[in-house]
C-alpha cells in the first residue's frame, strides 16, 4: 500500500470525511465550553466517538505512564484512534463499493 492510498482511504472518501469532521467538531465544542465555562463532562466526547480504538490506545498510554501520564499523551491517543478508525472506514467502503484493485489481499500462509 503505497501513501496515496493510505490517504485516500484516510481521508479522502465522504465517509472518513463525515467521520472526522464529527470527531473534529467534538473537540472544537469541548475546547469552547472548556474555554468559556465549566466543561463539565464534555469531554468524554471525543473519547466516545472514537471507540473502541480510544479506550485501549488510553489505557496502554495510561499503563505505561501511570497516574502522573500528560493530557497531551491522552489526546494523542485519541488523534490516534480517529486516524485508525477513519482508515477502518475507508477500507470498508472500498470494499463495499467493490473497489479491491489496489487494496492488499490477505494470503494463506
Amino acid at each position: 500500500m503505497n501513501a496515496r492510498t493510505l490517504i485516500r482511504l484516510t481521508f479522502a472518501n465522504p465517509a472518513s470525511a463525515a467521520y472526522l469532521g464529527l470527531v473534529g467538531a467534538a473537540v472544537v465544542f469541548e475546547v469552547a465550553a472548556a474555554l468559556l465555562s465549566d466543561p463539565g463532562i464534555v469531554g468524554i466526547w471525543p473519547v466516545l466517538l472514537t471507540a473502541p480504538t480510544s479506550p485501549m490506545v488510553i489505557g496502554a498510554i495510561g499503563a505505561v505512564g501511570g497516574m502522573h501520564t500528560a493530557v497531551w499523551y491522552l489526546v494523542a491517543g485519541v488523534a490516534f484512534s480517529a486516524l485508525v478508525q477513519s482508515f477502518a472506514l475507508g477500507l470498508l467502503l472500498e470494499a463495499l463499493r467493490g473497489r479491491r484493485g489496489d487494496l492488499p489481499r490477505p494470503t494463506l500462509g
